[in-house]
């Protein structure tokens, strides 16, 4: 039996600093605020959005919606994010995506100043990510792979990590936080040859194939760290994971559930990056004060 790497054991302990750093903040009367920007109502948008806020005002962050009818202007989005921009008691801001085909996806999200992107959706944020600077945010999904590695006490140094997928938003970011914590890292994909022996020689397998159970236990060996990122929904329409859990669990060292892993955590590290946002301006407002 593996051990579970559980994400709401980690959102607990984000939780507790997390109100204690609020509070510290708002005694300086200054109040984490998150906008979120949503466009139409798709309902898994707006469930999200429901857990977001949720999420936001347990812990004492303040929520500013941005509501647009699914048939708004390119126009009517920008002017949202200029006016955002330039509101220093937004600290940072979530798009929902993907945006309507009419607008443009890439135009929308160059807008944003990466110092709001919270959800690491900016080139700017992307390019913070490749130096390993406090450029912008990495995006969540990765950064709570993370989290859940750090809280259980997981040292990647050294080790031999392998991240199946490429995405931007999450494989090669993940590879390249991965690398700062000093672990040799491989990165498969839809091309890779012989991925099953790659896999297979990992000491951490990082799983983002968006394919349900499509990993199973001829990857894996019994001390193999297995972080599972991928949300499906199987045959019985059931939530599941990109890896086989009921194959992989019984034989690997340990494993992220899903659902009840990465997912959990990932809303949590949205709040992590409004409060380091809240910060970082209320920082830069004192130097520039100086």
């Amino acid at each position: 039996m593996a051990i579970l790497l559980k994400g709401q054991a980690v959102v607990d302990a984000l939780n507790e600093k997390l109100t204690a750093e609020i509070k510290k903040l708002k005694a300086k009367d200054i109040h984490p605020t998150i906008g979120i920007i949503r466009v139409g109502e798709r309902i898994d948008d707006v469930a999200y959005e429901r857990g977001a806020m949720k999420r936001a005002e347990k812990i004492g962050i303040l929520v500013k919606k941005y509501l647009f009818p699914e048939h708004a202007t390119q126009g009517e989005i920008l002017a949202a994010i200029e006016q955002i921009n330039q509101d220093c008691l937004v600290h940072g801001v979530l798009i929902f995506r993907p945006l309507p085909e009419h607008l443009d996806d890439a135009a929308i999200r160059r807008a944003l100043l990466p110092s709001k992107d919270v959800d690491g959706v900016t080139d700017g944020s992307m390019a913070g990510v490749y130096s390993g600077t406090d450029l912008g945010f990495p995006p969540c999904t990765p950064m709570a792979c993370m989290e859940i590695l750090d809280y259980y006490g997981i040292d990647v140094t050294g080790k031999k990590a392998v991240v199946i997928g490429r995405s931007l938003v999450v494989g090669k970011p993940a590879a390249l936080m991965l690398m700062k914590k000093n672990a040799t890292v491989t990165i498969c994909h839809t091309k890779t040859v012989d991925m099953v022996s790659i896999c297979k020689n990992a000491d951490i397998l990082m799983v983002a194939t968006g394919k349900a159970k499509s990993i199973g236990a001829e990857y894996c060996h019994s001390e193999q760290i297995v972080i599972d990122v991928g949300i499906n929904l199987d045959e019985d329409g059931k939530l599941c994971g990109d890896v086989d859990f009921d194959a992989v669990e019984p034989f690997v060292k340990a494993i992220t559930p899903v659902p009840g892993g990465v997912g959990t955590v990932t809303t949590s590290l949205l709040m992590k990056h409004v409060v380091e946002a809240a910060k970082k301006a209320a920082q830069k407002d004192k130097k520039d004060e100086n």
